[in-house]
Formats: structure tokens, sequence, C-alpha cells
């Protein structure tokens, strides 16, 4: 089968299996559905294949580059040179002193603080709103659901309910299922330079493929959401939103504060899940070994989700590689999945294949997050409980088939 047709039949599975887990498969929602998709495949073909959006896109590695300069510079004051200052000794294994912990993870602190100050100048919510009117125009969505959703991009899954929380207890049922798959299909804003960092040397222009990722999963997580739980459209906003800061000061402190939860989160959840992992593979290797090698959580993850990858147009030799990401994401989550994806021998995937796994490993969706996500959410609604917490089981797998979703459409589209 030709690549592209393989992408165009894993589109027409993922939203076949959207419907047959449908609570009311007769109300399927063409409308919203063909809107979604084209959208989609717009985003990607102007942002990718428009000379002047392209190059916008590209200029964008020169702020990878100054943000982490700038990162590098505060964590070499702070740690010395465990935080990428000069070394008092001489260095014989330079890659032997890069810490993840001191000198690359910070930069989340940065961005958090960084996002709060360009939402406090009123930058960021003039992009958030143009966004948000774009999806209630085309994908015929609620006003209050298509803000939340918007900005879900740029703050995340449980920072960007507040936007909209005076709004929270009148979402319908379609609705608050709708944010929480758009949450879970996409990454935040905060995450982008890191992912950008880790996947530089392996994908050329890295970041601004995050940012048309995250872009893209927007309507595909609210074609699969709307396919799934159809509704119909709900409140619009009129009000201002509650986040707010009262200066310049209190929004980068109040940011960095958040951007150290969100650090120390990372790294605890690094740890444990590589202790995880590397406890798996200890426990599999002691059983029956399979093709004269032992068993490991990498190679059963292939098996598994090799068939899945394949569905998104990664070719049936390279579907092993790939599906092996695909489950670390799902199981684990995508910064690990990225980190692997980076250290992948060469020829593993083609350049085809590793952009595809880029774009569909590209959001929030597994366990850890969904308790991450029933946390802030109950804490925000706590009379909605026990609708949130079944609603987040099921939108696990919406938000794992939305990011698919946009991986099969830069397969299928002639740019990948």
């Amino acid at each position: 089968m030709l690549p592209h047709l393989q992408s165009a039949l894993g589109i027409v599975v993922i939203v076949v299996l959207a419907w047959a887990l449908s609570e009311n498969r007769r109300a399927f929602p063409w409308r919203t559905v063909a809107a979604g998709l084209l959208l989609q495949a717009a985003i990607a073909l102007f942002l990718l294949k428009v000379p002047v959006a392209r190059d916008g896109l590209l200029a964008l590695n020169g702020a990878v580059d100054a943000l982490t300069g700038a990162t590098r510079a505060g964590t070499s004051f702070v740690f010395g040179f465990v935080g990428g200052g000069a070394a008092p000794f001489d260095v014989k294994n330079p890659a032997g002193m890069v810490s993840f912990a001191f000198q690359i993870l910070p930069l989340v602190i940065v961005i958090s603080a960084l996002s709060a100050l360009l939402w406090h100048w009123r930058i960021l919510p003039v992009i958030v709103k143009a966004v948000a009117l774009g999806l209630r125009k085309l994908m015929n969505i609620g006003g209050a659901v298509g803000l939340g959703s918007a900005a879900t991009v740029f703050l995340g899954m449980v920072e960007a309910p507040l936007l909209i929380r005076p709004y929270l207890e009148r979402l319908t049922r379609a609705e608050l299922f709708i944010l929480m798959t758009v949450g879970l299909a996409s990454v935040a804003g905060t995450v982008f330079f890191l992912y950008a960092t880790i996947l530089g040397p392996a994908v050329p222009g890295a970041l601004g493929h995050i940012l048309i990722a995250s872009m893209m999963s927007l309507p595909a997580a609210i074609v699969i959401a709307r396919v799934m739980i159809p509704g119909e459209e709900g409140i619009a906003t009129t009000s201002e939103s509650d986040l707010k800061y009262r200066s310049s000061m209190d929004a980068v402190a109040r940011g960095t504060e958040d951007g150290l939860k969100i650090y120390l989160q990372i790294l605890a959840m690094l740890i444990v899940m590589v202790a995880l992992v590397a406890l798996a593979d200890t426990i599999l290797r002691n059983l029956p070994w399979i093709g004269g090698a032992p068993l490991s959580l990498e190679r059963v993850f292939g098996w598994l989700f090799a068939p899945v990858v394949w569905l998104f147009g990664v070719p049936a030799d390279q579907a092993p590689a790939a599906g092996s990401l695909m489950g670390i994401k799902t199981i684990l989550n995508e910064l690990v999945a990225y980190l692997n994806l980076a250290a992948l021998p060469k020829g593993a995937l083609d350049p085809r294949s590793t952009l595809i796994m880029v774009y569909a490993m590209c959001g929030f969706a597994n366990l850890g997050s969904v308790g991450i996500m029933i946390a802030g959410m109950s804490t925000l609604m706590p009379e909605r409980r026990d609708e949130i917490v079944p609603l987040a089981m099921r939108a696990l797998l919406s938000g794992t088939m939305a990011s698919g979703l946009t991986g099969a459409m830069i397969g299928l589209l002639p740019v990948a």
C-alpha cells in the first residue's frame, strides 16, 4: 500500500472507531468532522508549505537557542559547572557533563514565568481569543469551551479551565468532554521549548513542529470528542478571565512558582517512571527469550502498538520501533518517548516516520496526566467529581486517538 493511502486509511479507521464508541451513533456530526479534518490539513499545509510561514517557523529555532542560552546563564550562576558553567577541572568527556535536571529542565521554569508575563501584558489573551473565535465559527462549539480549548495550547490542561471558571458548572457533559480531550491531545506551551531542545538533533525545526502538532490537535480533539459524545452548542463567554496579575513582577513571581511545581513534578515523574521501566525489564529478562533475545518493555510495546502506528503511515518494517515509542508515550509519558526517539540509532526510522511520530506523540494522553486532570478539575468543580472521573478515563482514549489523527494527517499530506 502506498504510504499516503496508508495514512488515509488510518484517518478513516480512527473516525470510525470514535463513532463505534459513540454514546449516540445516530447523531454523527458530519459538519464538525469535515470542518475539523479540513482545518487540520489547512494548518499543516499553510505552516509547512507556504514559504513565508515555513521560514517563520524555522526562525523560531533562534528563539530556542536564545531561551536555552538565557536559561543556561541562570543555571550556571546558581549551580556552577553542574548547571553548565565552566568546570574547575579538565573535562575528558564533555557529553558526560550535561545534566538534564540542572541544565535542560530548568527551561520549564523560565518559560512558565515568561508565559505569565506575556499574559499580563495582554499578548497571549489576544491570541487565545482569536483562536477561540475561529473554533466557534468553524467547529460550531460554544464560546466558553472554545476559549478553554484554545487556552490549553498555551497554558495546559489544568490551568486553561481557570479562564472559564465562572462557566464550568454550566458546561454540558459533551463540552466538558471536549475540554478534557483537548487537554490530553495537546501539550502546554510551558514544555514546547523543552521538547524542541530534546528533539532538535533528530528533527530539524523541532519547535515549529511541536507548535503545529498542538494546533492541529485542537480540531482533531474536538472532532473525536464530538463524535464520541455528541452535544449541542453551549454558552458564550462575555466576561473577562479570572486569570489576572497585579503587576509584571507579580506575573514573573507567580509564573516562576508555577514553573517550579512543574519542574519538580517532571523530575519526580522521570525518576519513578524510568525506575519502573528498569524494574519491569528486570522481571521480563527472567522469562523465556523470544527470537533469540530477552524480553523487554520496549519490545512488548513495539509488538502491541505496531499496528496502531502502521495506521498512522509508518512502514511495516519500522512499525515495531515506532510502536515501542507510542507505547511508552501512552503508558508512561511523551517526555520519555521523545527522549527515546532522540536516542534511536540512525536509520531506525526514516525522516517521514520520525515526523509522523513527533506529531502522533505530541499530547498529554497518559495515565499520569489523567490523574492530574482529575485532581485539578475536581478542585475547580467538586460538585461534578462523579462526572469528571469516568469522563477523564474515557478522554485518555479520545486524546490518544486525536493525537494519532494528527500523526496520520501529517502522513497523508505532502509535507512529511
